[in-house]
């Protein structure tokens, strides 16, 4: 082979090598960072581009497209010294390439870091119960939190979504045990109020007992009285009826006294037959 053919050869070899140095095609949704003798000087975008071949280079590439960093559990100690489990997962955008990979050695590390130790510092000034029910608040928190830091690094952060925040197993056991007992003590209080309630009514209802036994004896009283008022009324001043009624009452007493299945021995009172004979007489005399 010949020096000529040679040399055309590798001239060949080096038009083709400098036209590939030189045009580079960028992929949409990614931007290139070009460096000439080692420093900026440009931004590639999507398309066709032309670099001067040997002295400009591709040092960063980057995509431009919604990025989705994933932030580890970690263990945070709330206001109340209890632990809980978190983590979170957030979506941010390269919006300035040359602040992504100039201000900062690794965006996403820096970002996942920021996220971390943010949501430390916010649920740290909660208690355990206002850390579990305000995931929307921490989200909130986050997000305004960590925007400031992440333009100056040129990314927007466009979501921050807790993923999971949870009591430690140490702490489920505790708010178990908490739970139990609380429970056993609602029943408790539930039970004593129940007692303290049925010992009211029963309290009121033998007050009323008592109140319409008084009122029935005093009706009694009411009634017997105006029996003989009416009694005494119809007799006027003769007591022949009166001791025929009293008499009368007294027999079917003594009547009812005998009959009796418990009764074994009967007294009669030592005046009985004196007593029946002036009734007897009184009356026969009457007629």
């Amino acid at each position: 082979m010949s020096a000529g053919l040679i040399f055309v050869i590798a001239l060949l070899v080096f038009v083709a090598v400098t036209i590939a140095k030189g045009v580079r095609v960028v992929a949409q949704g990614e931007e290139w960072i070009v460096e000439r003798l080692g420093k900026y000087h440009g931004t590639l975008k999507p398309g066709l581009n032309i670099l001067i071949p040997y002295l400009d280079a591709v040092a960063y590439k980057l995509v431009t497209k919604d990025i989705i960093l994933d932030v580890q559990e970690q263990e945070v100690i709330t206001r109340d010294n209890a632990v809980i489990l978190t983590n979170a997962i957030a979506f941010v955008k390269v919006t300035d390439p040359v602040k992504a990979v100039y201000g900062v050695t690794d965006f996403s590390e820096a970002i996942r870091n920021l996220i971390m130790t943010t949501l430390r510092s916010i649920v740290g000034e909660m208690e355990l119960d206002e850390a579990l029910s305000s995931r929307d608040k921490i989200k909130a928190r986050l997000r305004e939190s960590i925007a400031d830091e992440a333009v100056d690094w040129g990314l927007t952060v466009k979501s921050v979504e807790i993923q999971d925040i949870k009591p430690s197993q140490s702490m489920q056991r505790a708010m178990e045990m908490q739970a139990a007992a609380e429970r056993e003590r609602k029943a408790a209080v539930t039970k004593a109020e129940g007692e303290k309630q049925a010992a009211i009514l029963e309290a009121e209802a033998r007050l009323e007992s008592a109140k319409r036994d008084a009122n029935a004896q005093v009706m009694l009283a009411e009634a017997s009285a105006e029996a003989i008022r009416r009694v005494s009324v119809a007799v006027g001043n003769e007591t022949t009826p009166m001791l025929y009624l009293l008499g009368e009452k007294y027999i079917a007493s003594l009547e009812k006294l005998g009959q009796a299945g418990s009764s074994k021995v009967v007294v009669m009172p030592a005046d009985l037959q004196e007593t029946l004979r002036g009734l007897v007489g009184k009356l026969g005399g009457r007629g």
